[in-house]
């Protein structure tokens, strides 16, 4: 699943007309480097949620063949977070455990990582978050990682890269159509010793403002 209701409140005035997935990177959508990723990885049905300029998501995208892959839309009146988000599509994720990932950052993490531990997250864990060194915007980080298993406290902290594996179980305690953040739901599991985690040390960037999107351009543009 790729999420990509959000409003994109930080990138105006550019996302005033064009979805922040749709933003051009070297003169391709933002969310087209993903697809390529993931369908790079054996991942060929996408599930991805829409809602502000959602048509105009549909209209660039469609089916996915043109992008090699099969898309399916998860209509939202009204985004509904993370959390919410993913809930409302799990009629069309199915009942065994699925990636997601943020539709607009970038990175050239291999998904294919992935396909081993959505396995043993049947038998196990609730879900596998990837995450990543802090960056300057959010020097705080997100959790701990401590021998694979995520921490709400302790040191150093790092930041959820919006790469992830989850169980569909993880959701059910949302009421359908229900707005839910991800971060709030993921704290009592992570408190259980729940949740998984790695880091990871590559290539990623969440392309949240304008200076951001034309610094990612500048530096793929360079290579």
């Amino acid at each position: 699943m790729i999420l990509a209701a959000g409003r994109g409140v930080r990138m105006r005035p550019l996302t005033n007309t064009t979805p922040k997935p749709l933003l051009p990177v070297c003169g391709r959508p933002l969310i087209a480097h993903l697809i390529d990723r993931l369908r790079g990885a054996g991942f060929d049905d996408i599930v991805i949620n829409v809602s502000h300029l959602g048509a105009a998501i549909e209209g660039a995208l469609g089916d996915g063949a043109a992008l090699g892959v099969r898309i399916v839309y998860s209509r939202e009146a009204e985004a509904l977070e993370t959390a919410g988000g993913i809930a409302a599509a799990l009629p069309l994720l199915g009942d065994r455990p699925f990636v997601v990932a943020n539709g607009d950052i970038y990175s050239e993490y291999e998904f294919e990582r992935l396909r081993p531990i959505a396995r043993q997250l049947a038998r196990g864990s609730l879900a596998h978050l990837v995450l990543v060194a802090n960056p300057p915007h959010h020097r705080a980080g997100d959790f701990c990682l401590r021998r694979g298993v995520l921490a709400l406290e302790g040191e150093p902290r790092l930041t959820f890269s919006g790469i992830g594996v989850y169980r569909p179980e993880l959701f059910s305690p949302l009421a359908p159509g229900a707005r839910h953040s991800l971060a709030a739901l993921l704290r009592e599991p992570i408190s259980r010793g729940e949740i998984g985690g790695e880091q990871y040390h590559g290539l990623w960037l969440d392309v949240g403002t304008p200076q951001r999107l034309a610094e990612l351009d500048q530096h793929l543009a360079g290579r």
